[in-house]
């Protein structure tokens, strides 16, 4: 199957995707909101400028789109048949920029999660999600309280 772009087009398209404030990004934000947690977004003071970050609980998300991360399985995944060596190039490093940056924040004694974009579809389903990786990440006991803080 060939590209419905010439090469110009498609280069203007993949640039004008965004990286940030995505409508993934944006829905977990609402719904972690709704649940009542606080978080600072796009912390460049840590490896790999995660999405979401919640301090207390030193805990780091990630917000990925399926096909730019690789979603394993997923079918927004799938690679361009076109020019498939400079995907393969492109995606692969995606995905071994993600790993090092996890495995950076480890180190740094942050917990890490991934959600991912076909994953924010289903509000529910999304907060169940956010809640089951919250209770792995509960906040240490005996931290202080601030009222300005996540829960």
């Amino acid at each position: 199957m060939s590209d419905v772009f010439d090469k110009l087009q498609r280069s203007a398209v993949m640039r004008s995707v965004a990286s940030r404030d995505t409508a993934p990004e944006r829905r977990v934000v609402a719904a972690l909101h709704q649940m009542g947690h606080r978080f600072a977004q796009h912390d460049a003071q840590l490896p790999g400028i995660p999405d979401l970050v919640l301090r207390r609980r030193r805990l780091a998300i990630f917000v990925h789109g399926c096909f730019w991360h690789g979603h394993d399985g997923c079918k927004h995944a799938r690679r361009p048949t076109s020019n498939r060596s400079y995907w393969d190039r492109k995606l692969d490093g995606n995905l071994r920029r993600d790993r090092s940056r996890r495995r950076q924040l480890n180190r740094l004694g942050w917990r890490t999660a991934v959600i991912w974009e076909c994953q924010t579809r289903d509000v529910p389903s999304l907060q169940r999600r956010l809640q089951s990786i919250l209770r792995r990440c509960a906040a240490p006991t005996g931290a202080n309280r601030n009222p300005r803080s996540e829960k």
